[in-house]
């Protein structure tokens, strides 16, 4: 019976292969051939060919052939899946109006578990997102939206759609990618930030990113929007809750390479202000991870690009209280002091008794405070009681970070020579670039008045090679090679031209400069450094305003 069926699968073929008449007087031979695919292994295979090849000759059957088609791609021998498969792109070839079906049943088919499955559908998605764009993202964004609104939700499908469409579109580029199909990507991917995960967050916002509007200012003051209706809920504000603070995070990493002068991070600034950094305290920490001092690089970043803010002293004094918790209290004068600093990460704990730096979160805070504090550089001075408060210890930490700098300095110059060097080495060189900057922001707080003129590059955000990095600090000159005269970085070594009461004189002159024992400092120095760039958090549910989510399991 199975041999009779392919010799008559054979012989239809030929007889529509070679009809010169209307090839529509033939249904019945395509038929007896749709009716195959309820057949023999063989005949399946030869039916899933010839379904395709003859498709666009029968109008009239064309549901039916693609129900018989979809039926091959659930077959449960794989090979014939994969064959009807790999036939499917040529039943759309000619016939566009069947694209937006066609690829839904694709979308459906990325669920399977086999890789060379997954490869052979994304293959045949691809083709026919070349042959036609729009009729494509039409049925996979049809796909992900019912992923979503379906009683029986299969978010495997929804995940893998979505990944699909953030890596293969930008692949595919603008060669392929048209205005129209470009314009429902917008529109569709809007649709669903409004009901999204963490990873399909960080996908959605590729893609957009990617599209126009990451290419002029207006479009990316509206990505900022989209992400700002995400992660600033004011309303529903949880500084306890850890998922809340991951959601703050991510969201604001994917907004910071949007700001620019053209594109302003007020809204940004002011949600961190009113109600992070206003409830510091309160922001939950996760163990393994320091959640706040990637709190503080956001938003240090963000100062940069921030526009006029109102109640700007309020703001000023909710950053100065929290740079006021890592600033080590100067000790009182006269005092015996063991002042050897120690890094964020420092493995001594031989006593509790010696001043904490934490380097990192210094800089980010003063740098912030800096930043807003040049928008309006009197509002430091309205209160001299905090100002002196504020400059006393600052002298203090310039005299800690003195003695880490020099230290550094010891070890990175002796490395400079290498052609490759260890990554403590390389975190050495940040922590000289972090203390350098710390050196530079305290600098303009001393003056009178202060003045917030200094221009500093963040030290995890330095692209300076490392070559470069150690010729600038190692280099004690007064003027650069272009002439160019170089700010006199902030020394308490003996020996100096100008005496401590002379430097002290930008500063309140009430306050005296600290003076430490002659070379007793340096040499008792062990502190260590270790720092960290942004990112690597678990992912968070971005859904119902930080409502507990379903993690979703990788593939």
């Amino acid at each position: 019976m199975s041999t009779d069926i392919i010799e008559k699968l054979y012989q239809n073929y030929g007889i529509l292969a070679d009809a010169k008449e209307d090839i529509s007087k033939h249904e019945k031979e395509y038929l007896e051939i749709l009716a195959a695919v309820k057949g023999s292994d063989k005949e399946k295979r030869l039916a899933s060919q010839f379904i395709a090849k003859f498709f666009h000759s029968f109008p009239n059957l064309a549901d039916q052939a693609i129900e018989a088609q979809f039926d091959l791609c659930e077959d449960d021998d794989v090979a014939i899946r994969k064959q009807a498969i790999k036939d499917l792109p040529t039943m759309c070839k000619t016939n566009k109006e069947h694209t937006q079906r066609i690829a839904d049943i694709l979308a459906q088919l990325l669920q399977s578990e086999d890789a060379t499955e997954i490869n052979v559908v994304t293959n045949s998605l691809l083709t026919i997102l070349k042959g036609d764009p729009k009729g494509t993202l039409a049925g996979l964004f049809s796909q992900i939206h019912q992923s979503t609104d379906s009683e029986v939700t299969n978010e495997i499908v929804r995940e893998r759609c979505i990944k699909f469409l953030a890596t293969k579109v930008k692949q595919l580029g603008r060669e392929v990618i048209n205005k129209e199909a470009e314009e429902l990507i917008i529109v569709e991917c809007k649709k669903i930030l409004e009901d999204v995960v963490a990873e399909e967050f960080e996908y959605i916002m590729e893609l957009l990113t990617w599209s126009r509007l990451g290419k002029t200012p207006a479009g990316k003051k509206e990505l900022v929007q989209l992400v700002a209706a995400l992660a600033l809920t004011p309303d529903d504000w949880h500084p306890e809750d850890p998922e809340y603070i991951d959601r703050i995070i991510q969201c604001s990493q994917h907004a910071l390479p949007l700001f620019s002068t053209q594109v302003d991070s007020t809204q940004f600034v002011n949600f961190f202000c009113e109600h992070i950094l206003k409830n510091w305290n309160n922001v939950a920490t996760t163990e393994g991870s320091d959640i706040k001092l990637e709190l503080l690089k956001i938003f240090a970043e963000m100062t940069e690009f921030c526009g006029d803010l109102e109640n700007l002293q309020n703001k000023v004094d909710t950053v100065y209280d929290v740079l006021m918790n890592y600033l080590p209290e100067a000790p009182v004068e006269g005092e015996t002091v063991n002042d050897k600093p120690k890094a964020d990460k420092t493995e001594d704990s031989k006593t509790n008794a010696e001043p904490s730096l934490q380097f990192s979160h210094v800089e980010c805070t003063l740098f912030a405070l800096h930043s807003l504090c040049r928008k309006s550089p009197e509002v430091l001075s309205t209160d001299q009681a905090k100002l002196k408060a504020l400059r006393l210890r600052l002298q203090y930490t310039a005299r800690l970070t003195q003695g880490y700098i020099k230290k550094l300095k010891e070890v990175t110059n002796s490395k400079k020579h290498s052609s490759e060097m260890s990554e403590e080495n390389k975190l050495k060189i940040t922590a000289l670039n972090t203390t350098s900057n710390i050196n530079s922001l305290i600098r303009d707080i001393f003056r009178t008045p202060p003045s917030f003129k200094s221009k500093v590059q963040l030290s995890f955000h330095n692209k300076k090679s490392e070559k470069e990095a150690l010729t600038v600090r190692s280099s004690e000159k007064e003027t650069d090679s272009a002439g160019q005269k170089r700010h006199q970085p902030i020394t308490f070594d003996k020996g100096e031209k100008e005496s401590p009461e002379k430097r002290a004189r930008s500063g309140d002159r009430n306050l005296k400069m600290y003076t430490p024992p002659s070379g007793k400092y340096s040499s008792r120095f062990t502190g260590s450094y270790s720092g960290r760039g942004r990112g690597g958090y678990g992912r968070r549910d971005f859904r119902n305003n930080g409502a507990p989510f379903q993690r979703r399991s990788n593939y």
